[in-house]
């Protein structure tokens, strides 16, 4: 067979250019090729062209492409800069993990992918029909085949070329591209007959092509098979799919935790908690997310001693309403400008590290189930100033400068209370009216292995400085009462805040990262006779990511939560916490880890805090 197909080359230019256009289809299949060769624009017209084929049963492999199940999304990474966490409130797109098909289901969705490419010439990177051989810049006239490929390409348009303006002759191609390529050929003469334009086609070609028809019988029979047997399946699948928008993301977490301090008159027990949440990931475009999370969780606080308002919080914590009662927490669009320009458009839920970088690559688990047990231990708590809906941007100037500016205002609440919220058009509510937090930020990356952030936040809290303002966690997400409130007559009093932060990470390793943070600020608490007041807040981890097994984080963490200094009591609130995360699968880990607080709530009159918990983690 191999000997006909050589005398065939040799006999007709029409075949030498047939097979030259070939290696345009056999290169779609590669990994930088964007230039489809096929024979035909829809799966229908490819199988109204072969109908005229007898059946051949060939052994071949089978073509494997890549998956085009709808576009999966994350609020997520979208970049080591922008965190979009699919399960949690951010962070790079931390991202649930969806089970893996088994061969069989990937081949025949690969191949749907690659039939409902094909014959799509309107691609962005594709040079298109070539009108002359002059066109292609490695194409040569003492090229053996020159005259060939120009036949085919001034006489029937049967070439395209690469993005880089390129034919590439020398590739080898297999015979199912063969017969694609003279698939394209034969639908080009077919175009020139029905445009009266049969005077160009010679009979001569016309006999050559009847020829390769017949001799390239089995594949072409072959490719007609696999197509009756994809469009079967592409119906199945699109009577079956949810969207072709969106994709469902979803993590459960199962906590059995306890708090063992020293006072018994907290009454704590141990306790078997959990947070579920779903994600619908939406794409319009392919560079856009619509994020609508759906939360519920059970995970009521444990009783701390006096003035330790939000130490120790573990992420499950964050965002329920301590009843299993289901809610949107979450709801924000992505989208891009450009290439250097982000935009991130929160209605409920936003939270400034959903877009800014918060220089903890290790250790940010968006409030997930996947990283430390505490929020605390994630990030530097300057970016838990404030949440809800508004605005946020991010500007690469160069890849080692990114600007990150937002401004996000209280979600839900009553007219006229320390909850009023952006969404109220009641009395000190509203997006401009009532608690809000404005986010500036300067990231620098000096190297793959450090990065830098310098943070500046001023907000105005009706409530809780550190609060994020989402409606789906009582009380601070940090900190110590002083630290967070002014009281006056024994009301909490609201505070003006301007809040400075750094932040450092750095990649020692794959396996070995370090990260630090810090942050001063100065709260001017509003009817309260203290005045302006000092608050600090620091820490500093170590992280091991694989640690014994892929997927495993070791973490150490220790710090002071946010405290106001220059006030009685005025001892330093320090957390330590230890966990560390056991990958079983891919869908499931399993977190064990100790947090510990010595003087809670700044006061070290108190006993200590220490929570153990054990924490197993489902995504999907």
């Amino acid at each position: 067979m191999l000997k006909v197909l050589l005398n065939s080359l040799l006999v007709s230019p029409a075949v030498l250019g047939a097979a030259l256009a070939v290696s345009s289809a056999a290169i779609a299949a590669e990994k930088q090729a964007e230039i489809p060769v096929s024979p035909l624009a829809t799966v229908e017209a490819r199988t109204q062209a072969l109908e005229s084929i007898a059946p051949f049963k060939v052994a071949q492999p089978e073509v494997k492409v890549a998956s085009v199940v709808p576009v999966e999304v994350t609020k997520p990474q979208a970049s080591a800069d922008l965190k979009i966490s699919t399960l949690s409130a951010p962070a790079p797109v931390q991202v649930a993990q969806v089970p893996v098909a088994t061969p069989a289901e990937a081949d025949s969705i690969d191949q749907i992918n690659r039939y409902s490419r094909e014959g799509r010439t309107g691609s962005t990177t594709a040079v298109g029909q070539v009108t002359s051989v002059s066109q292609l810049s490695d194409v040569r006239p003492t090229d053996w085949a020159f005259q060939a490929l120009q036949s085919l390409v001034e006489r029937y348009g049967c070439i395209v070329g690469y993005p880089d303006k390129t034919f590439r002759g020398n590739r080898a191609l297999t015979r199912f591209e063969f017969a694609a390529g003279l698939n394209a050929c034969l639908d080009r003469v077919n175009e020139l007959i029905a445009a009266a334009t049969a005077d160009l086609v010679k009979k001569e070609d016309l006999a050559t092509l009847q020829k390769l028809q017949e001799e390239f019988a089995a594949e072409l029979a072959t490719l007609r098979g696999r197509v009756d047997a994809l469009e079967a399946r592409t119906t199945t699948l699109e009577k079956q799919q949810f969207s072709t928008t969106t994709k469902l993301a979803g993590e459960a977490i199962f906590a059995v935790t306890d708090e063992f301090g020293n006072n018994d008159l907290r009454g704590n027990n141990t306790v078997f908690q959990d947070r579920v949440r779903l994600a619908l990931n939406t794409s319009f475009t392919g560079k856009d997310l619509l994020v609508t999370r759906l939360a519920a969780g059970n995970a009521n606080a444990f009783t701390l001693p006096a003035g330790a308002l939000g130490e120790g919080t573990q992420t499950f914590n964050f965002g329920n309403t301590g009843g299993n009662q289901v809610f949107v927490d979450w709801a924000a669009y992505y989208f891009s400008l450009n290439d250097k320009v982000r935009f991130y458009i929160p209605a409920v839920g936003g939270l400034h590290y959903d877009y800014a970088p918060t220089a903890s690559p290790a250790l940010d688990a968006a409030d997930g189930g996947t990283g430390p047990l505490s929020i605390f231990a994630q990030r530097n708590p300057i970016y838990q100033i404030g949440g809800g809906a508004g605005i946020g941007v991010n500007f690469e100037l160069t890849p080692a400068f990114t600007i990150s500016g937002g401004y996000l205002a209280d979600n839900s609440g009553i007219p006229g209370t320390v909850a009023a919220g952006a969404n109220n058009p009641g009395d000190k509510a509203g997006l401009f009216n009532g608690s809000y937090s404005a986010l500036g930020q300067v990231t620098f990356r000096a190297s793959d292995a450090l990065t830098v952030a310098l943070t500046y936040v001023n907000a105005y809290r009706q409530s809780a400085i550190f609060d994020t303002g989402n409606g789906g966690l009582s009380g601070a997400s940090s900190g110590t009462l002083l630290g967070n409130r002014g009281f006056s007559g024994g009301v909490t009093t609201p505070a003006e805040v301007n809040a400075y932060g750094a932040s450092v990470a750095f990649r020692l390793s794959p396996q070995l990262v370090l990260n630090a943070f810090g942050s001063y600020i100065n709260a001017d608490f509003v009817n309260d006779g203290a005045g302006s007041q000092e608050i600090w807040t620091y820490g500093a981890g170590l992280a091991l990511p694989d640690f014994g097994k892929k997927g495993n984080l070791l973490g150490i963490v220790a710090g002071a939560e946010p405290y106001r200094g220059s006030t009685r009591p005025n001892s330093i609130p320090l957390h330590f916490e230890g966990f560390y995360k056991y990958q079983l699968n891919d869908n499931i880990s399993i977190t064990p880890g100790v947090i510990w607080i010595v003087n809670p709530g700044q006061d070290n009159a108190n006993s200590d805090i220490v929570i153990g918990t054990v924490r197993t983690t489902f995504t999907f």
